[in-house]
């Protein structure tokens, strides 16, 4: 698990760390020194700790002129012990909404397993978001599934080509767009 990095083919674009409207403004990682972990795991340092356990994220890009952000996730995403959406909602993505972005692009495919809780911090997401959305891309089906099962599906859209959306080949404008026309055809169905 420690040799799994968060993506880093678009530092020529945006750092998270040297960005001022950033969460991660002015954080400083190390390249040797595993300071995190999930469970007995040791994970990559280059990831961001929001204050989850078993939940870490790496803000890969933010573009405040169209209000969109793309996140990567690693770990356990676990509501009903450690309220990550709670922690989630709070430390990061209310800064992230009062800086302008409404539109998250989550991408899932290290994410192991989903436990739900409530969904009243998906609510609350989904209402400060307005005229955008929450897509949710490349998760392991199980894990959609769990998000399904609980319905929060309501809130994170997922499904069709959002579950096997090839990103890295893609520069961010273009992942933002291909999954804005994914959510404007549905929306418009």
């Amino acid at each position: 698990m420690h040799e799994i990095e968060p993506y880093y083919q678009w530092r020529d674009y945006y750092i998270a760390a040297e960005d001022d409207r950033s969460p991660f403004y002015n954080t400083e990682y190390s390249e040797f020194h595993f300071d995190k972990q999930l469970y007995n795991f040791l994970i990559h340092p280059q990831w961001d700790d929001f204050g989850s356990s078993t939940l870490y994220l790496k803000v890969l890009f933010a573009d405040y002129d169209r209000g969109y952000a793309i996140i990567e996730y690693i770990g356990e995403w676990n509501d009903a012990i450690s309220n990550d959406i709670m922690l989630m909602k709070r430390e990061i993505l209310e800064l992230m909404i009062d800086e302008g972005i409404n539109k998250f692009i989550l991408i899932g495919e290290n994410v192991l397993n989903f436990h739900a809780s409530e969904d009243s911090y998906y609510e609350e997401w989904f209402q400060d978001v307005e005229d955008g959305w929450i897509a949710g891309i490349n998760f392991n089906e199980h894990v959609i599934q769990e998000f399904r099962s609980s319905n929060i599906d309501y809130y994170i859209n997922f499904g069709g080509q959002l579950d096997d959306l090839a990103w890295r080949t893609m520069k961010p404008i273009q992942i933002f767009k291909k999954v804005e026309e994914t959510l404007t055809k549905r929306l418009g169905a």
